[in-house]
């Protein structure tokens, strides 16, 4: 019995690591949740194009029920029990992420000394992701209106701003901003990720004219297909340009940090490798496996844009953590 009491309290118990991680979190605990954050939003965003291709849209055809009055899929003559289950482990994903965003926010309450930017990123985690379950209650509502699946998926890239924003951060100090690249390549890589945003928007468009609407019966949008691939694909086009004009520029200029010159490396190949993905969707017919892995490729790319503006300042080095408080020796009675 003793010996099952010491494994149970061991620190090596996976349990009391992630308990501690959350109730006694350190800089590098706080990271890791962070990226959990990151993966689980980047995750949902492929479980979400799994639902779209697979015509699951409406799986759950109710909310925030799946069906009738049952949380839980159930028999319903109108839904395939795959498209169901497809739906509802959507949604279940779902409160996994909201459970990964409260655990962020209370570890970033509870680490030691108290950094008041990494609370305000960490809180606005779970937020989002409450709002997020909203708008799929609109879009479930709406009958997968493409404006309500575009307002879906793009709240996705809006939250990895702040947890992309927290990951970089509870891995650095709070010195004010120190400039590592000149002023003008700060800027170009501003420019680039706001282009990324563009073909992020314009990619739900061709989304929501294309074939692959979440359901047989939902409205699409009434543009031709091609006119709205080609804007995209100029937009595309326009994208990689911009990260040519600054690898040329980081690999040219003088004290460039590496971390900077492999950030606009990784976007670029991340960038061509999405563009291969995208002409071969066009050519094909738009086969559904291509269409998941051009959505997880577009937040790779999304992720990896805003890590290259983060890479352009330095806010010095993690302070130390506070030292624990020193128990109280027990009194004789």
């Amino acid at each position: 019995m003793a010996e099952r009491s010491d494994a149970v309290a061991s620190p090596g118990n996976p349990l009391i690591r992630a308990w501690h991680a959350v109730w006694r979190p350190t800089p590098a605990s706080l990271r890791l949740l962070a990226l959990l954050g990151v993966l689980g939003n980047a995750g949902i965003v492929a479980t979400g194009g799994a639902v779209r291709v697979t015509k699951s849209g409406l799986g759950c055809p109710d909310w925030p029920r799946c069906s009738g009055d049952s949380l839980i899929p159930t028999h319903n003559p109108e839904h395939h029990a795959l498209n169901m289950t497809i739906e509802f482990g959507n949604r279940m994903l779902t409160f996994v992420v909201l459970a990964i965003g409260f655990a962020v926010f209370v570890a970033a309450l509870r680490l030691r000394p108290r950094r008041k930017d990494l609370v305000r990123l960490a809180f606005a985690q779970p937020m989002s992701v409450v709002a997020q379950a909203v708008i799929g209650g609109i879009v479930v509502l709406t009958d997968l209106h493409p404006a309500a699946v575009s307002l879906h998926f793009l709240v996705s890239p809006a939250l990895l701003v702040f947890c992309v924003a927290l990951w970089v951060r509870a891995g650095e100090g709070d010195a004010p901003p120190r400039p590592l690249v000149p002023a003008g390549l700060h800027r170009l890589s501003l420019a680039l990720t706001a282009a990324c945003g563009v073909v992020l928007v314009a990619g739900t468009v061709v989304t929501g004219t294309g074939p692959h609407a979440g359901d047989a019966k939902s409205r699409r949008w009434g543009f031709d297909i091609e006119d709205v691939a080609r804007v995209h694909g100029a937009l595309a086009w326009i994208t990689v340009a911009l990260t040519v004009a600054l690898l040329v520029w980081a690999f040219r200029g003088a004290d460039i940090p590496p971390a900077f010159r492999r950030r606009a490396v990784e976007l670029l190949v991340l960038e061509l490798l999405q563009g291969a993905v995208g002409y071969i969707q066009y050519f094909t017919g738009v086969p559904a496996p291509l269409v998941v892995l051009h959505m997880l490729g577009s937040v790779l790319m999304w992720i990896t844009a805003l890590r290259l503006v983060l890479a352009t300042r330095d806010r010095g080095p993690v302070a130390a953590p506070e030292p624990a408080a020193p128990a109280r020796e027990a009194q004789p009675a």
